[in-house]
């Protein structure tokens, strides 16, 4: 048995199903593009069958990635694998991954089909995709709920029939690491043409058991572990992948086990899906938490300082993140900001290199110094953006507690005009909200409005991250700025831009 784990991500398909997370398909390109440069071995860029807006980012995603496996979901259901095959076929290596519930509860209550007729569904599935690839996953909906052997016919039907990966998910997070080990013994022990297939494993976290399970079933003999950026998906989410490898890695001794995924791209990774989806990373996040490496009992920091080993499993160079900075301000030089932009994964044209080097020099005239952290923050909010309807020019605020009420001048690009106007509200935000909504002629019911400080100190950039809702659609919008009053007009100004965006594509999709 090989001692290589094949590392399928699923962010762009699972984790993207979670509450928050959509992502436009200019934003799942540049994702999938990082995550090649992460060493997955396996992207599932989504469900191709679900929409038109899904089909089409499958299919840029095949195009653009070379150096990995594309892999698209389908029910078992002849529609949904031809539509597969259609959008990842472009692919260098195109994966169709079908699937079909097996436990009693879903066969009965979701499917209304006898286990007869279930597997006469995966027969006819099965043989289809691979008559299309030869690189056919086939998963087992709710296997750890499934009768152990309907699952082992279930499984050796489907690896006759053409699967070359046989995916046995833990789909509600039920399994205990014990018993997920004992169900992948059993089901290699048990099928006979077990050997014809790899192994896989996709966990949910309802009970916070996702990264243990998949690491009880690679031990038991899985070599595929289904995994998701910080561990985002449906419901409590995915196991995570910065998880499992930093396990298999710092446990190397232990598990025998090793991977293709380069260590030092998982913060850059997810620091980029985390600006993406506009959902900062929990600071008590294992690997990637803003407290993962830091100290502050005495104790501790004694230890560290002595021997980072007494209170460090790993390095946090090992994870990509800077254990020094490298210094950038006003007076730093183009070569210095892109040295820093390819220590942290972007790869940015010349054009691209020396808008960003004029962004560190505005951004230095307003604090002294400038972190990793504020370096992606420009990138996200100076190179990676959609075309803007509106485009912010100029703000001011009056506040305070004299008596007046808080009043927001704004100039606002809208189409091309440059638009003027001056508006009251509540406080500053609700002013400069209130004003952009007039000149936008929108009105959008703000549903959240969340601030994160990019760095420490009193001149960190702030983050603001406003989620939008109008007529039944919503956007997320992110923003950044050294005055947070302005990063949460820009904020704004993007969900609008979203919003924009997507009335564009519903025109285009009656035409």
């Amino acid at each position: 048995m090989s001692d290589r784990v094949v590392i399928f991500d699923t962010t762009l398909r699972d984790g993207e199903q979670s509450p928050g997370a959509t992502m436009n398909q200019d934003e799942k390109l540049r994702l999938a593009r990082q995550l090649e440069i992460l060493g997955v071995d396996v992207i599932e860029a989504g469900f191709p069958a679900a929409s038109e807006g899904d089909f089409q980012a499958v299919k840029a995603i095949a195009a653009a990635v070379k150096g990995v496996q594309v892999a698209g979901l389908c029910r078992a259901l002849p529609s949904d694998i031809t539509r597969c095959f259609e959008a990842i076929k472009g692919a260098q290596n195109p994966r169709i991954h079908t699937f079909l519930a097996t436990s009693p509860l879903h066969m009965r209550h979701k499917l209304n089909k006898s286990p007869e007729q279930v597997l006469e569904m995966l027969q006819a599935g099965v043989t289809l995709a691979a008559s299309l690839t030869p690189n056919v996953e086939f998963s087992c909906e709710d296997a750890s709920r499934s009768e152990r052997d309907f699952l082992a016919v279930a499984v050796e039907k489907a690896i006759a029939c053409g699967a070359t990966t046989i995916n046995i998910p833990d789909t509600v997070g039920y399994a205990q690491p014990q018993e997920f080990y004992d169900l992948i013994k059993f089901l290699l022990a048990t099928v006979p043409n077990a050997s014809k297939a790899v192994f896989s494993v996709h966990c949910h976290n309802d009970l916070g058991l996702a990264a243990a399970n998949t690491l009880a079933a690679l031990a038991a003999g899985a070599r595929q572990a289904e995994v998701t950026l910080c561990g985002i998906g449906e419901r409590a989410g995915n196991a995570s992948l910065e998880e499992v490898v930093m396990a298999l890695k710092t446990r190397s001794c232990l598990y025998n086990l090793e991977t293709g995924v380069k260590g030092e791209q998982i913060y850059p990774s997810s620091r980029l899906l985390s600006m993406i989806i506009g959902q900062p990373i929990p600071p008590y996040k294992p690997i990637i938490g803003g407290n993962a490496f830091a100290h502050e009992s005495g104790i501790h920091q004694a230890g560290v300082l002595k021997c980072p080993e007494t209170y460090e499993i790993m390095t946090p160079q090992s994870v990509g993140r800077a254990g020094n900075e490298m210094v950038l301000g006003k007076h730093s030089g183009r070569n210095a900001v892109k040295a820093r932009l390819e220590e942290l994964g972007f790869a940015l044209t010349e054009e691209q290199v020396t808008q960003m080097t004029e962004a560190v020099k505005q951004l230095a005239d307003k604090k002294k110094n400038i972190f990793s952290e504020d370096l992606e923050a420009l990138v996200l909010e100076d190179i990676y953006r959609l075309p803007d309807k509106y485009k912010l020019r100029k703000l001011s605020v009056l506040s305070g507690n004299m008596g007046v009420s808080p009043v927001a001048a704004v100039v606002l690009e809208v189409d091309g005009r440059e638009e003027k106007l001056s508006s009251f509200g509540v406080g500053p935000i609700d002013a400069v909200f209130n004003t952009i909504s007039q000149l936008t002629s929108r009105s959008p019911v703000l549903k959240q409005y969340a601030v994160n400080a990019v760095t420490s100190g009193t001149d960190a950039q702030g983050e603001v991250t406003v989620r939008l809702e109008e007529g039944g659609h919503k956007s997320v919008g992110r923003g950044s700025d050294a005055d947070v009053i302005v990063a949460s007009a820009k904020a704004y100004v993007n969900a609008l831009n979203r919003l924009a965006k997507k009335e564009e594509e519903r025109e285009c999709a009656t035409l």
